[in-house]
């Protein structure tokens, strides 16, 4: 698979993740259905952690949430090193 690939899956799902925090605080501030918490955490998990950890912050969202709080950020720093190490093992092994 190629880099190029991989990169544009992450950047989709981060803007993804980036914007159901917009919508999310969107809806809880016109009293409307939300957005399950369980989906915003799906969603950081398959790669979109980045963009949700800064929608989190951009829009000042489940800010309060210590499960948001230092669970987005966790897993974004889970994904950061399971990156490097690929990169690590795969370019600059051997």
């Amino acid at each position: 698979m190629e880099i190029r690939y991989v990169i544009g899956y992450l950047f989709l799902l981060s803007i993804v993740g980036f914007l159901m925090m917009g919508i999310d605080k969107w809806k809880a501030k016109k009293g409307l259905w939300r957005i399950p918490e369980k989906t915003i955490f799906l969603v950081a998990i398959l790669g979109g952690s980045a963009g949700a950890c800064l929608g989190m912050h951009a829009f000042r969202h489940k800010t309060k949430h210590w499960y948001f709080k230092y669970g987005l950020p966790a897993i974004l720093m889970l994904q950061a090193a399971f990156a490097a190490w690929i990169y690590w093992s795969t370019f600059l092994g051997s």
